[in-house]
């Protein structure tokens, strides 16, 4: 009896693991399926109140990103929502699932259209959006951090340095910073609204990015008041700033120019900061001789990089494109970094984008171009030299 029971037992312990791995093996083809059941049951909800955009398909023209990219989200932020259930539900009393929960809050982010008009598309009421909405930020910024980090190995730096070279001739170089405002409409009653009041009599909130030669954020910074900070202010009052100083940061391979002295790593911006040992700017005056002519023009387009790449991040997360009405300002940071983590997304799986000739060497318009007008001379020697490997014209 006892060798029959066991060989039976361990009969059936192998029938269930083959019944286990044919359910693993199916997993990810019954994903897709599932997701694509819901899209189409999804479009069915819509009545006809989702719009489409030329040239695109009827996915990417509702949410903004590929039916992949959305799968890989949803897997991303899936533990997080599944974990705490929310009671969710349309209007109709059917419960909300991840794949709705994960659209709901994608076409907010992509839309910038109201709580109100995005809860009639999909046939919620408004503080279900908000909710859904929220909920898909919290779990974002816990599980999709990885997304938006400086390089950690010296091949990721390599490459960076690579296309910023082959781009506009700076050897070296590991990135392009630049500086835009998400505006908001404050209550006048708000004892701190002066704070947010720029020189343009907007009220808004800074955003700081460093990116990559694919637009890719690296490092960014937000929170900080549009009235009471310049670029140069947030710069100097950022956790780039402090590892710079300290030697942590773009701490790595130098690189030997045609003359043989050699030049650190360093990242390039506007005439709005100030010229550094590790920040180059342009050459600043109403003459320049060609070859500084020449140099500040490569240096600009890459400089530009940073500046497209926030048009781009706008233009396809667009609540922070507009004016956004009365916002929670502690919240909003949180919402800012959830764009800029899922703009990167976008191009780790390279999707397909707009072209971005419409955007590059974007300047908003309402804040003029600033100069800080205060140079170091470790930076300026940089400049200098870089200036001689990319024309031939010696320093002075």
């Amino acid at each position: 009896m006892g060798p029959g029971r066991n060989l039976r037992k361990k009969r059936k312990r192998e029938s269930m693991k083959k019944r286990s791995e044919a359910d693993v093996s199916a997993s990810g083809s019954s994903q897709k399926e599932e997701s694509a059941d819901w899209f189409g049951e999804f479009c069915r909800r819509s009545n006809g109140h989702l719009p489409s955009k030329n040239g695109l398909d009827e996915f990417k023209s509702v949410f903004g990103i590929s039916k992949r990219t959305f799968d890989y989200i949803c897997s991303l932020v899936k533990e997080d929502i599944t974990a705490k259930p929310a009671n969710l539900v349309f209007r109709n009393g059917r419960p909300l699932s991840l794949h709705d929960q994960v659209a709901i809050a994608l076409r907010r982010l992509s839309s910038g259209e109201s709580l109100i008009t995005v809860g009639d598309s999909f046939g919620l009421n408004h503080s279900t959006v908000s909710q859904a909405t929220w909920r898909f930020i919290e779990a974002m910024e816990e599980r999709a951090s990885h997304h938006l980090r400086w390089p950690s190995t010296t091949t990721e730096t390599a490459n960076t340095k690579a296309k910023f070279e082959k781009m506009c001739g700076l050897p070296n170089c590991c990135g392009a910073i630049a500086f835009t405002h998400i505006l908001m409409n404050l209550s006048t009653s708000d004892p701190n609204s002066t704070l947010w009041l720029d020189h343009e009599k907007h009220y808004s909130m800074v955003l700081q990015a460093i990116v990559d030669p694919d637009m890719r954020f690296q490092d960014i910074v937000t929170g900080w008041p549009g009235g009471k900070m310049n670029r140069w202010s947030v710069f100097q009052n950022s956790g780039f700033y402090q590892l710079c100083n300290q030697g942590q940061r773009l701490n790595g391979n130098t690189f030997e120019l045609l003359d043989g002295s050699k030049v650190r790593e360093y990242v390039v911006g506007g005439s709005g900061y100030q010229l550094l040992p590790y920040l180059i700017t342009p050459y600043e005056g109403k003459e320049f001789s060609e070859p500084r002519s020449e140099f500040n023009r490569q240096l600009i387009a890459a400089a530009g990089v940073a500046e497209s790449a926030l048009a781009r991040l706008k233009d396809s997360w667009r609540i922070i494109r507009g004016v956004m009405w009365r916002p929670d300002r502690h919240r909003l940071p949180r919402i800012i970094l959830v764009c800029c983590l899922l703009h990167n997304i976008v191009i780790d799986k390279e999707d397909e984008v707009q072209d971005m000739t419409t955007v590059s060497h974007h300047r908003e318009s309402g804040w003029p171009q600033q100069t800080c007008g205060v140079g170091d001379i470790k930076g300026a020697s940089l400049r200098d030299r870089l200036c001689f490997h990319l024309t031939g014209d010696p320093p002075p």
